[in-house]
């Protein structure tokens, strides 16, 4: 008799990104991370916003990314925003260190969550910032795709 073991549904986006950002190239990454990580993670508590990660030395890093402290947790609480190490394989973190160096370039988190296994997951991707009319058009576009929709359903 084999226990499955049930994850609730854990996927934090990142809204913001698709509307600032074109995004290019994305890559799943894992997390290093603590055991009252894991756990906010698993409750929900974390936010993507402001979030971006950078090359060093040959290794990836996350920065600025909330995860809230574990309720539960004691004094090995972590900190809620401090730089987590992302696991790539190396021609991905080459890739990434050419494409970030760009001039215009970022690395964004766009999607958080917890695959089958039940490890953290982080889709980033390669985004290029978006001028003030490509945001205009985003939206144009957007409204477009209700209203057919709207007609559709008539």
């Amino acid at each position: 008799m084999e226990k499955k073991m049930k994850f609730k549904e854990v996927n934090i986006k990142n809204r913001r990104a698709t509307f600032d950002y074109a995004i290019g190239d994305t890559f799943t990454a894992g997390l290093v991370l603590t055991g009252t990580e894991i756990k906010s993670i698993r409750q929900g508590k974390a936010s993507l916003v402001d979030t971006f990660c950078y090359v060093n030395n040959g290794e990836v890093w996350v920065k600025n990314m909330y995860i809230a402290e574990y309720f539960y947790g004691t004094y090995n609480n972590h900190t809620e925003r401090r730089d987590r190490k992302l696991l790539l394989n190396r021609k991905e973190i080459e890739k990434l260190g050419r494409d970030g160096k760009d001039a215009g370039f970022s690395i964004i988190p766009l999607r958080l969550f917890i695959n089958e296994r039940g490890y953290a997951k982080l889709v980033i991707g390669v985004a290029r910032g978006k001028k003030e009319y490509d945001k205009r058009q985003s939206l144009r576009e957007r409204d477009d795709k209700l209203a057919m929709a709207r007609a559709m359903m008539k």
